[in-house]
């Protein structure tokens, strides 16, 4: 396995990769994406929410560490049986801190991370225009306040996330691929 990059040197396969960052950065718009590029299978972090989460969001309560819990372990166990599969895997997750990160990688030790980041205003704005999502645009100061990025020692990879979807895709397959200029 090479280590600053996302692909074993030995099979070709990309390791699971995990979309990351706070609300409206575009997780599911640019995972979807990466998930066609690489021919991998894609897995709507959001779909395993129970409905207590989405329902506590939905009402402008921020969801605690007890309630992700679950969330993150049923994250971790699809990304784990789809790569235990022989699927590469392209999931989206807010991840927002470091011991839920980890918590994702006690399942998926190879996973790399992808976090979009962007600042409290363009995630507010995108929030606020987006329709049809539980997510209300009062709790993207609870994101920023439990968002801890992802440090030197773990494997992930920080992109703008204003870029354009298609230039994200490209930054971070070119990363995965552990082409130079990434």
């Amino acid at each position: 396995m090479t280590e600053a990059t996302g692909k074993p040197a030995e099979t070709g396969r990309f390791r699971p990769v995990i979309v990351m960052g706070v609300a409206g950065c575009g997780k599911t718009e640019v995972g979807s994406a990466l998930a066609r590029k690489l021919g991998a299978e894609f897995v709507e972090g959001d779909a395993f929410h129970p409905a207590e989460n989405i329902a506590r969001m939905a009402s402008g309560i921020p969801l605690d560490d007890e309630h992700r819990a679950g969330w993150l372990d049923t994250i971790a166990a699809e990304v784990a049986g789809r790569t235990a599969r022989g699927a590469t895997v392209v999931a989206t997750c807010s991840a927002l801190k470091r011991r839920y990160r980890d918590r994702l990688r006690s399942l998926n030790p190879n996973l790399v991370f992808l976090h979009l980041a962007l600042d409290r205003q363009a995630s507010w704005n995108r929030v606020q225009g987006r329709g049809g999502h539980f997510m209300p645009s009062s709790l993207v100061d609870s994101q920023f306040a439990d968002l801890e990025p992802p440090s030197a020692d773990e494997a992930a990879l920080r992109l703008n996330a204003l870029l354009p979807v298609d230039t994200l895709v490209e930054q971070a397959a070119a990363f995965l691929s552990g082409r130079p200029g990434t």
